[in-house]
């Protein structure tokens, strides 16, 4: 068995986001502001019929080819734009202007942050939530949509039972004789699949809404399928063909599964793989997790991520960045398969990603002292350290120390154990690339429920955007843009109502 992700440290990167700037995105009075969904509807119209001379146009921060309407020049923009694409874009120059979709997904990250987290940026370590990186429509969050997770684990976090507790089912194939009770009790296999399914689902109950998952209103099924040591090609395919029994006892519309079988395998005579297949027939998207074997000389891509109608997830690192030009892959696993198919189809944040600590661990208890050790005024560090003995020996030798040498600790520990506050760390692998792009899909069955599993692929598949730098077999069509790909589920037969407010 393979996890594709795990809570280990990242490598440390700022991310630089300016708080002198004014709220609007355009300047005042400017007569070309008007809501995202109109403009994405003008020029997706107008790109289809320009002429080769207008697609030469092209955005310097997303790279995309835009109309002369959409892309706006200096003297339109705000201050707000101006200073936070300039923190994350050093090359940038404003006379170079920037379209529209980016100015609007610029202002509405500054805004947002301003609102919802106003200590964000305070220190100089920080992560963005990963909806915001993505340009995600806050309107669409998988209401009325079951996601079902597959994972060594899981526990009832608070970003997922509070204020309501959306977790339907909970389901241990490895043990028939669970109890519910089993999620409310953390263990080492609890960390993996809590992660995953707070990462598409989370509300940010924890961090006042600001890391709150794509699909942060859908209902969970969680289907427990091995331990954290060991999950068995076998029992993922069962796993599997319980959420396929009972896709309509709780309205099933998708699947994550952020683990992989023990080797690669035909789809043809693979059992789990012939499961993923009849889960796809029966109405149930498929989303998995590519690997992260990307750097290895064969890079396998192993069931259930190697069977056709699954949706194969590889990851990107965009660096803790708005800028699309700035992306670079991240060590995915990738195709041919042994039956010679490509994958992954599409490719989401696999890095820098916002995840839950697993309450009631060693863990949790020194990021919430790492925390108010940041926090602390000079005065009451020494009483931090005193009240928290044996939490982390280093604090505890550190008490005689000048107080400029235990900050440096705190950015060192802080750092080090990728703690972005006392409930969450940042996390890298595409275990969490997978339930992003699932909880994207939750967004398209609510926009649009009729629509089958492979319209829903093709939906994200045909909205992805390549990045030109990447070979083709590592990215698939390209990074999940989850704006365009709701606005093309409510094109489709009788949803076509393109209305998205944010």
């Amino acid at each position: 068995m393979t996890r594709h992700g795990s809570p280990r440290p990242s490598r440390s990167l700022p991310f630089a986001l300016l708080y002198n700037a004014p709220r609007s995105i355009l300047a005042p009075d400017n007569p070309m502001d008007q809501p995202v969904s109109q403009v994405d509807d003008l020029v997706d119209d107008e790109l289809d019929n320009a002429s080769d001379e207008v697609r030469r146009l092209v955005c310097p921060i997303c790279r995309r080819g835009v109309s002369p309407v959409e892309l706006l020049s200096a003297n339109v923009l705000s201050e707000a734009v101006v200073s936070i694409v300039g923190a994350n874009n050093p090359s940038w120059r404003v006379q170079l202007g920037i379209c529209r979709r980016c100015a609007e997904r610029f202002g509405e990250a500054h805004d947002r942050l301003r609102r919802a987290y106003p200590g964000f940026g305070h220190r100089e370590y920080k992560i963005l939530p990963t909806a915001m990186r993505l340009g995600a429509s806050a309107q669409y969050t998988g209401r009325g949509v079951t996601m079902a997770f597959l994972d060594s684990g899981f526990y009832a976090h608070p970003d997922l039972i509070e204020p309501r507790n959306r977790i339907l089912k909970y389901a241990d194939i490895t043990n028939p004789r669970a109890r519910d009770s089993a999620l409310y009790e953390p263990n080492v296999s609890s960390w993996h699949g809590m992660m995953t399914s707070v990462v598409a689902c989370g509300n940010g109950h924890l961090s006042n809404g600001l890391y709150r998952g794509i699909a942060s209103d859908a209902n969970l099924v969680l289907v427990k399928v091995g331990e954290s040591r060991r999950i068995l090609h076998d029992d993922i395919r069962r796993g599997v063909e319980w959420v396929i029994r009972n896709r309509e006892k709780y309205d099933i519309r998708i699947v994550n599964i952020s683990c992989g079988g023990d080797y690669e395998a035909s789809y043809l005579d693979d059992a789990l793989s012939q499961a993923v297949e009849r889960a796809t027939r029966d109405g149930i998207l498929v989303c998995a997790a590519v690997g992260n074997a990307g750097h290895a000389s064969d890079h396998a891509v192993v069931p259930p991520a190697s069977a056709p109608s699954v949706l194969t997830v590889g990851g990107i690192d965009d660096k803790n960045r708005l800028e699309f030009a700035d992306y670079d892959m991240y060590h995915s696993s990738y195709g041919p398969t042994v039956d010679g198919l490509q994958k992954p189809e599409v490719v989401a944040p696999g890095i820098w990603v916002a995840a839950p600590i697993l309450p009631g661990t060693p863990t949790a208890d020194q990021a919430a002292f790492y925390s108010a050790l940041a926090s602390s005024t000079d005065a009451t560090l020494r009483a931090v350290i005193a009240a928290h003995p044996g939490v982390d020996e280093d604090f505890d030798a550190a008490l005689g120390l000048d107080n400029y040498l235990i900050r440096h600790l705190v950015e060192i520990k802080l750092r080090d154990n990728a703690v972005i506050s006392g409930s969450y760390k940042h996390v890298d692998g595409t275990s969490f690339s997978s339930p992003i792009v699932a909880s994207i899909a939750a967004q398209i069955i609510e926009a649009n429920p009729a629509l089958r599993p492979q319209q829903i692929k093709s939906t994200l598949v045909r909205t992805a955007t390549r990045m030109p730098h990447v070979p083709v077999d590592r990215q698939g069509w390209g990074v999940v843009n989850p704006k365009r790909a709701v606005l093309r589920a409510l094109r489709t037969g009788a949803y076509a109502t393109p209305i998205l407010e944010d």
